[in-house]
């Protein structure tokens, strides 16, 4: 880990890398896990520190879904409104295969979403909304990085197991992974304060990731909290190694179900192609990119808005998880996970 270790000391001796907790595990090798550095309120990380994950979040619902259907519950290419009928007209029609590769043509979040952030708020209020929301666009012509679409994947698992999202996710994933994560607020355990948020809510008891409010809402497209081991999990258990999905279930899940169409985020995470699995997003040839490009085209992750990478190489059955501790929105990620990632295979022999 020399090599790793040298560049995060002296970044961080620069100030231009937050603290942060990094795991890794190369074929069946025990998993790795370090932490430097502090939190944002100057707290040292340590291996077991707890993170707001936000999107990685989606990694997790995804898994929940694809065990839906491996029980019979649910078909993938069946429209939402087959299972939620009271949603939009508009929205009826979706795919569920298109909520999951951000193809369903929903906007990027819902649109006053900002406007009703205030205490008070609730998730059963957020989906509400997200029911009412319609689409933006056709399905199937652009890749948009949706919250939206994946709150209404957590109403769908809500209504096929008549429990809440945040209970649901317990039985499906978090349980049978044996991993330490929670969606919603849990008092007992402290997280590591997330430095450089952004936003009229900064220093607030609303501010995002930090406050026990953010916390309580249990959003289901970026709320969980876990560690470095519990993120490493998640994306790990759509790979060969695991079997908590069916083999059919894990391909399908990182096959490209975007058809190298264009789009992404928002920019500069626009893509000409940006392949997409059923959850995962796939590494393909996107430049900029977090995941360093020696990764192959077919590994697969997420990353989360909070600073958060966690990925797989089906290939040399390598993984990691990067948890830092300051807003991806600072830019720090960009600039830095794609160095990182590529040291820390190095470190492998890879």
């Amino acid at each position: 880990m020399t090599i790793l270790a040298d560049y995060i000391n002296a970044e961080q001796a620069r100030g231009t890398l937050p603290g942060l907790v990094l795991a890794s595990q190369y074929g069946f090798a025990p998993v790795q896990i370090h932490a430097w550095g502090v939190d944002g309120a100057g707290i040292p990380l340590a291996e077991a520190s707890v993170f707001p994950v936000a999107s990685i979040t989606k990694l997790a619902l995804s898994l929940a879904i694809h065990r839906l259907v491996d029980r019979g519950n649910i078909a993938l290419h069946d429209p939402i409104g087959a299972y939620i009928p009271d949603i939009h007209p508009l929205s009826a029609s979706r795919s569920i295969t298109s909520l999951l590769a951000h193809t369903s043509g929903f906007g990027f979040d819902l649109p006053n979403k900002e406007g009703r952030y205030a205490h008070g708020l609730t998730w059963p209020a957020l989906a509400r909304e997200c029911l009412e929301t319609p689409p933006e666009a056709e399905s199937d012509v652009r890749v948009q990085y949706s919250n939206l679409g994946y709150g209404i994947l957590g109403v769908l698992l809500e209504r096929v197991t008549q429990r809440t999202c945040a209970e649901a996710l317990v039985d499906l994933v978090i349980r049978p992974l044996g991993i330490h994560a929670w969606l919603g607020d849990n008092p007992d355990v402290k997280c590591a304060v997330i430095g450089d948020v952004r936003g009229r809510h900064r220093g607030t008891d609303l501010e995002t990731y930090n406050s026990p409010f953010w916390r309580s809402l249990a959003l289901p497209w970026g709320g969980l909290c876990t560690d470095a081991h519990g993120a490493l999990s998640i994306v790990h258990a759509f790979s060969s190694q695991s079997d908590l999905l069916s083999p059919a279930r894990r391909s399908d899940a990182t096959s490209d179900y975007t058809h190298q169409l264009a789009g992404g985020f928002m920019r500069p995470l626009m893509w000409e192609h940006s392949p997409w699995g059923l959850g995962p997003e796939l590494r393909g040839t996107k430049q900029p990119h977090w995941v360093a490009n020696t990764f192959p085209p077919d590994s697969f992750g997420h990353s989360g808005a909070s600073g958060m990478l966690t990925w797989y190489d089906p290939h040399s059955m390598f993984g990691f998880a990067l948890l830092g501790a300051r807003a991806a929105d600072s830019g720090w990620l960009l600039r830095h996970a794609p160095e990182i990632s590529r040291r820390l295979r190095e470190s492998h022999g890879l």
